[in-house]
């Protein structure tokens, strides 16, 4: 497999990284994902809001603990010294790379102005991005940044803020191919991808609508991008990135996953999981994992809806696994070839 792009003094392993997603990319998920084959992942989005740090929802997302490195922390906000500070709590807590979200939808998060809506103020998107790179350059640690590809259809900007970022410092660009308009509807389009690798000399990575060993190849290919970031095609299906891998490196799909290392890598998932949340959040807070991986592996109706019913019942972290137990002692799921 070809190495991954270099982040300031970081060579990373491949091409493959792990999309930063609010509630799902933890460090049991990033853990994981770096097990089965990615070669880089981005913390959940933490806010720059003081107030907000010592929270256990923050503490949670700032947890690295046995996670291989390089530990990259996402920050959002939308004051340029706030962001600044942020970001170096998170250098004094172990980060090693500072992500800055400009990149995502939420209208919870929009409707403050930050995440994609700063690509509707260049100026301030701007006076973020120098504050950062002027707080974490002292310390030698890389920013990077994710933006989408433009507020709306008519204001595709990503190419003016990609080279504005690259003046200021940035070291590496995630794009995604959608519009902030465009939430996570319609289909990415990686044209402006390729525009912007074209137009900058830092790393680029193409992210949206990258849900198969194909399609990873097809956009690295087509766009000449450093790495490709995958994000909801994982939810469920963290295998993806050893697909991904074995066809880059041999142009043929892998066989599935074995039942058996299904059931370890669930088990495995869990029980890292419970230790990060506890037993009340743990297993409410699992349900989401457990159901994408059932949409995933697929197989008997009635099989799965046993499962899926005491997982969602289930108020100790013992009845959440020992239902997993039951459901591979009782029937042998088998996966499609990856599509």
């Amino acid at each position: 497999m070809t190495a991954g792009p270099a982040i300031g003094p970081y060579v990373l392993p491949n091409r493959l990284f792990v999309a930063p997603m609010a509630g799902v990319t933890d460090r049991p998920f990033r853990r994981l994902c770096k097990r089965l084959g990615a070669g880089y992942a981005v913390s959940e989005m933490i806010t720059s809001r003081p107030e907000l740090r010592d929270s256990l929802k923050t503490a949670r997302r700032a947890n690295h603990d046995g996670e291989v490195g390089p530990i990259a922390v996402q920050i959002a906000g939308t004051d340029p010294e706030m962001m600044a500070e942020a970001a170096r709590y998170n250098i004094d807590r172990g980060a090693q790379i500072i992500d800055i979200n400009m990149g995502c939808p939420a209208k919870k998060v929009c409707n403050k102005w930050a995440g994609s809506a700063l690509m509707r103020d260049e100026r301030l998107a701007a006076a973020i991005i120098e504050a950062v790179v002027a707080a974490c350059e002292p310390r030698g640690v890389p920013v990077t940044l994710k933006m989408r590809t433009g507020w709306c259809a008519q204001v595709r900007n990503a190419p003016v803020l990609a080279r504005i970022a690259e003046s200021a410092g940035v070291r590496l660009l995630t794009i995604h191919g959608r519009t902030r308009e465009q939430g996570y509807g319609g289909q990415a389009e990686h044209e402006t991808v390729a525009a912007i690798k074209a137009s900058v000399r830092i790393p680029v990575v193409a992210n949206g609508d990258i849900d198969s060993p194909q399609a990873a190849e097809r956009v690295l290919r087509t766009t000449g991008v450093d790495a490709v970031m995958i994000g909801r095609a994982a939810q469920g299906r963290p295998w993806l990135f050893r697909e991904i891998a074995h066809y880059l490196a041999t142009g043929r799909l892998p066989p599935p996953p074995t039942a058996a290392e299904l059931r370890a890598w669930l088990l495995d998932h869990l029980h890292d999981h419970y230790a990060l949340y506890g037993e009340y959040s743990g297993v409410r807070s699992a349900r989401k994992h457990l159901l994408w991986y059932l949409r995933a592996i697929g197989g008997d109706a009635a099989a799965q809806q046993r499962l899926r019913d005491a997982i969602t019942t289930a108020e100790t972290c013992e009845a959440q696994l020992a239902a997993v137990q039951a459901f591979f002692d009782a029937y042998e799921p088998v996966l499609p070839l990856a599509a």
